[in-house]
């Protein structure tokens, strides 16, 4: 069983920044994916960015250049720096721990991001 604990959300004006966390606990597997998804209301579930434990990241077009993954695998944890956000990027976003190679996936309880125009 993984535990993820996001944190960092909130409120902030076009234009600025934020950054969230998440942290893992309980880990079961050293190769993972952990990455960030958004929900927006009315709207589906999507990938915003992901990174592996070896240090490979992928993002949404709709945040390249704006938004950075890293993590610290020390710590099990992952962050998303969101610069130049916009009022598109309100949503809540969602931590997701998966393992490499097999069908196991936990998700975080998510964290509210709002941005005001």
């Amino acid at each position: 069983q993984v535990q993820l604990v996001e944190s960092g959300g909130g409120l902030v004006q076009a234009g600025g920044s934020l950054r969230v966390s998440c942290a893992a606990s309980g880990i079961i597997s050293s190769f993972n994916v952990m990455g960030w998804y958004r929900q927006a209301p009315g709207k589906q579930r999507e990938l915003v960015a992901a990174i592996t434990s070896g240090g490979r990241t992928n993002y949404a077009d709709s945040v390249k250049g704006r938004f950075t993954i890293s993590r610290d695998n020390a710590k099990n944890t992952v962050y998303l720096q969101m610069n130049s956000l916009k009022p598109e990027d309100t949503a809540v976003y969602y931590c997701k721990w998966e393992r490499v190679g097999a069908p196991l996936y936990y998700w975080g309880q998510g964290t509210q991001v709002t941005v005001s125009s």
